[in-house]
């Protein structure tokens, strides 16, 4: 598969301007800061998470507990693959038991990451609940999972992915999220 087109769905203001939204969703919801977590998905839904709690801590002026999470071990198609999977680091250095845990992650898209994240979460104790925060909702979902905050809804095809790029990864190098179009055998 090549690429056919890629489209920028969001800047770098339009990304701040989307966490933020979220932040202050994630502290109605909640009533405020008290018994709340923030725990990032490998890779970019660390960062995500790391900036929501940043804009969190300035708005409530206090400190959200941020954790990260590798799912890779927890998915149930990673034995798929012909090559060994890349473990990630995995922290929550704190007790899960009775808070309210904020999974965040960049892309929903079949459900299948946040199935593995919820069983590897309760490996770490009993939360009061689990919600869920991503930046793009992409549709096509293959289990019955849901958001509780979404940045942006895109509706893709199936030929089509969302590129999420962040200044935190070296690759990157940039913030934005992309639309890519990709040429399929048989595609003109």
């Amino acid at each position: 598969m090549t690429i056919k087109n890629e489209v920028r769905i969001m800047d770098a203001e339009t990304i701040k301007r989307v966490l933020l939204k979220i932040s202050h969703e994630i502290l109605a919801r909640n009533k405020g800061p008290k018994k709340l977590a923030l725990v990032g998905l490998q890779t970019r839904g660390v960062f995500i998470a790391k900036r929501i709690a940043s804009m969190i801590e300035k708005i409530e002026n206090t400190v959200i507990p941020v954790g990260i999470l590798d799912v890779t071990m927890y998915r149930d198609d990673f034995r798929i693959a012909m090559k060994q999977p890349s473990v990630q680091i995995t922290s929550i250095p704190f007790d899960v038991d009775g808070i309210s845990i904020v999974l965040v992650d960049d892309v929903l898209y079949t459900g299948r990451t946040i199935r593995a994240a919820l069983a590897a979460i309760m490996d770490f104790g009993r939360p009061k609940q689990v919600q869920l925060a991503v930046l793009i909702d992409r549709g096509h979902r293959e289990i019955p999972l849901s958001a509780d905050y979404i940045g942006e809804t895109i509706k893709t095809q199936f030929n089509q992915e969302i590129r999420v790029r962040m200044i935190e990864i070296k690759e990157d190098g940039i913030d934005e999220v992309t639309l890519v179009t990709l040429n399929i055998k048989g595609d003109s």
